[in-house]
């Protein structure tokens, strides 16, 4: 019995509207990139099976690969990578492990990891994660917005493939110190087939263990790497301030914004070849093929926030006889930090501090040396932090929102897209300014708390890698107790500076109480 042509154009329809999905993922340079991670996964898979990648045996030291977002002059990254690293040389012992990690320009992580072999990962990665995997006893990913589309896709397929390629060859495979946020289906499909549960995610918050363990991927909840950083003295930031114009009196003022709203980051082959040809799209254009959101829209809002910024400064200002400063967390801000130095000309453009400019320890030390911040960067408020410095977050998405929460201060939080940012960061600049020792007592703690948290992701590291080689020769008192270590946190931790050693003094026994219940 024939169709009805009713139905034959029904199942016709349908056939052809999958058949156009099929078409545009296959056209999809991110869907491209990742389909083709995922088969080099599953060929790293059927080599191993045939030919299993060498393990670590007793006597030689392990090979670990970090893979993550470094060689771009972002402070954030550049940092908790460094104390990342220092975290893991504490644990194994320099003569007991080989580390090596990727870097996306070698010119700018120069003198940076020192003791860290840095290898260039090209803009293509797939076949050089899939060499440079085989050759090592197990990957770390090590980028803090580790698993999300927010800021680009292909980054999460950096991340979840290098991991994945470790799975593949039963190595060790962790993520330390991450976030997962809202990705795309086929990015979600790709880490729930690739990691799977022999991969081990630590995490920066609840939420992100949540997204993750929807997708079977074991995780343990724990923080930040960048807590543990000693930084520069305060006398090179009075040095690099004073050259900046400062009397050694005033308070100083930071401010740290972005553009929250070119995100992601997008890879479009045809654009990519205009811009190369005849250098249209200059504006928009990130790096080799891949482009920032752009048009009327994207300007009109990035205006409104650099405007809102500006206002509430402005305001501040006519309050409070302050040096305000302006900082580029990442060579990108540039842009943005530029902007806002413009709307505040009128009363004298600030003193500013761009990442390209200047190494990581000069912009912690500026931050440092402030006695208010506003900051749009989650790694500004994290490395300032230690210090006691009171901030105020001006967030686009779950990263800072997250921290403010565990701070117990919602209230010196706003959103980038506030329709009233002037007037309401404002208010929330005058609340942290009028009661500092509040904002202190707050901060302070937040970091005992993280400092603890940091530590048990050192215990849960060695267990990891004790199931995986139970004879590699950690230090007796490293583990937890079930695996013959005693379970302390803070001997899990890299030697602390003066500032984290008497914060943890202060509230350690508050925080290994909480930790314990």
């Amino acid at each position: 019995m024939g169709l009805s042509s009713k139905l034959f154009a029904q199942l016709a329809g349908r056939a052809a509207k999958a058949a156009a999905k099929r078409t545009k993922e296959a056209l999809d340079p991110d869907r491209l990139l990742q389909l083709t991670m995922e088969g080099l996964v599953e060929t790293a898979r059927e080599r191993h099976e045939s030919e299993p990648s060498p393990r670590w045996r007793p006597g030689e030291p392990i090979k670990l690969l970090f893979a993550g977002y470094v060689g771009t002059r972002n402070t954030g990254a550049d940092v908790r990578v460094e104390e990342m690293l220092r975290q893991f040389r504490h644990l194994f012992g320099d003569e007991h492990c080989d580390l090596s990690i990727l870097t996306i320009d070698p010119s700018k992580t120069r003198g940076y990891f020192k003791t860290v072999k840095q290898v260039h990962v090209p803009q293509i990665f797939p076949k050089f994660l899939f060499d440079q995997v085989r050759a090592q006893h197990g990957v770390i990913a090590c980028e803090g917005s580790m698993f999300k589309s927010k800021f680009a896709s292909a980054l999460t397929t950096m991340m979840a493939g290098a991991l994945g390629l470790a799975v593949a060859e039963e190595k060790i495979a962790v993520g330390y110190g991450g976030e997962a946020g809202a990705m795309d289906a086929s990015l979600e499909d790709m880490i729930r087939r690739t990691l799977g549960e022999r991969a081990l995610v630590l995490t920066r918050n609840d939420e992100s263990s949540a997204i993750l363990e929807r997708l079977g991927v074991p995780t343990r909840v724990g923080t930040d790497t960048a807590w543990t950083y000693e930084g520069a003295p305060d006398e090179l930031a009075e040095k690099l301030l004073r050259r900046a114009g400062w009397d050694e009196k005033k308070p100083v003022v930071v401010v740290c914004p972005i553009h929250p709203f070119w995100w992601p980051v997008k890879p479009d082959p045809l654009r990519a070849a205009v811009h190369g040809l005849t250098g249209a799209y200059e504006k928009s254009h990130f790096e080799s093929i891949y482009f920032h959101e752009d048009g009327p829209e994207v300007d009109a809002r990035f205006d409104r926030y650099i405007a809102g910024l500006a206002g509430a400064l402005d305001d501040f200002r006519r309050a409070h006889d302050v040096f305000p400063v302006i900082v580029g967390m990442e060579a990108l801000d540039r842009t943005a930090c530029e902007a806002l130095s413009k709307k505040l000309a009128r009363r004298g453009a600030p003193a500013m501090f761009v990442s390209d400019e200047h190494e990581y320890r000069e912009i912690v030390a500026v931050l440092r040396r402030a006695s208010l911040i506003v900051s749009s960067r989650y790694h500004a408020l994290v490395c300032s932090m230690p210090a006691a410095v009171p901030s105020v977050g001006v967030t686009m998405d779950e990263r800072i929102r997250n921290l403010m929460r565990d701070r117990g201060q919602r209230d010196l939080l706003l959103n980038v897209d506030d329709e009233a940012l002037d007037e309401r960061l404002f208010e929330a600049m005058q609340r942290a300014w009028s009661d500092p020792d509040a904002s202190r007592v707050a901060i302070e703690r937040s970091v005992a708390r993280s400092l603890v948290r940091q530590g048990e992701m050192g215990v849960h590291l060695v267990d990891h890698v004790r199931a995986h080689h139970p004879r590699f020769p950690f230090a007796r008192h490293l583990g937890s107790s079930e695996t013959g270590g005693d379970g302390d946190p803070i001997a899990h931790l890299p030697p602390l500076a003066a500032r984290q050693r008497l914060i943890l003094e202060r509230w350690r026994a508050v925080e290994l109480g909480a930790l314990q219940a």
